[in-house]
């Protein structure tokens, strides 16, 4: 196996923090914090876990400029796709029901 020069440091570091965040994100679930609230919070916390994954795992954060703008592109082509989906949700009657 060739050796990258890759610590295992920050590795150790990011799945603890992935594994902090797994126990939150179980947490969260056990706590009613009423129907928006829940939703906004696993969300939050699914982000920041990929956000980790895709920076360090993916090996995002010491790429190339180019890398770094296919990364970012991919997250607001993401959230295009989110906001239609929203949209479409949206619109259909009786989906507000629930405020």
């Amino acid at each position: 196996m060739s050796e990258h020069g890759h610590s295992l440091k920050p590795y150790a570091f990011v799945l603890a923090a992935l594994l902090v965040l797994t126990w939150v994100t179980y947490g969260a679930a056990l706590v009613d914090m009423g129907h928006p609230w829940s939703d906004l919070m696993a969300l939050l916390i699914a982000v920041s876990k990929a956000s980790l994954v895709v920076v360090f795992f993916m090996h995002v954060k010491g790429s190339t400029p180019l890398i770094k703008m296919a990364a970012v592109g991919g997250f607001f082509w993401l959230l295009i796709f989110g906001a239609f989906v929203l949209a479409d949700v949206l619109t259909r009657p009786g989906m507000l029901d629930f405020l």
